[in-house]
């Protein structure tokens, strides 16, 4: 008898169950895939990147505190470090609008040739700096590597993209 009280039980519980189930609504669809996904606010825009280096450009120059005669060698310094930059932007936008890798073959050679495009722009913002940095003082030269984000890497080489000039290329 027990055995039959709890095959009914079972019985009741489980057509309560399908009766319940039947009634519930159907789940909602989900929303239609959007056309092109725009993000509500562009959170950093050219403009934005733009307004980024002029003011770092204004501090650089500022805290390393010129005297009158070094800032008459100060623009070939900004035009070289303006145009890695804007080179450095070009880079990202050709990367995005590239074709995905094939291989790893594509991908060394995608890096080969940023990296290789990258250190030209360093070289150009060297050769800029020579001049100047030769009339620095001791002082003057302190302050640089960490404004431009260089850190020590325990004797290792640092990668060309932690340094601001290149940011624009981490997108």
């Amino acid at each position: 008898m027990t055995s039959f009280l709890r095959l009914a039980t079972l019985a009741t519980v489980l057509a309560l169950g399908a009766t319940a189930q039947a009634q519930s609504p159907a789940p909602a669809a989900p929303p239609p895939p959007a056309e092109a996904a725009q993000p509500l606010v562009d959170l950093y825009s050219a403009e934005d990147a733009q307004a980024t280096l002029d003011a770092r450009l204004v501090a650089l120059k500022t805290v390393i505190r010129l005297t009158p005669e070094q800032e008459k060698l100060w623009l070939p310094v900004e035009e070289a470090i303006r145009q890695a930059a804007k080179n450095a932007a070009g880079r990202a936008a050709d990367r995005a609008e590239a074709e995905p890798a094939q291989d790893f073959l594509d991908v060394l050679e995608r890096l080969a040739g940023a990296e290789a495009a990258r250190a030209a722009d360093l070289n150009s913002v060297i050769a800029a700096l020579k001049p100047l940095v030769a009339t620095l003082s001791v002082e003057q030269k302190r302050r640089i590597p960490a404004f431009l984000d260089m850190t020590d890497h325990a004797g290792r080489p640092q990668p060309t993209l932690e340094l601001w000039i290149f940011e624009a290329e981490q997108e």
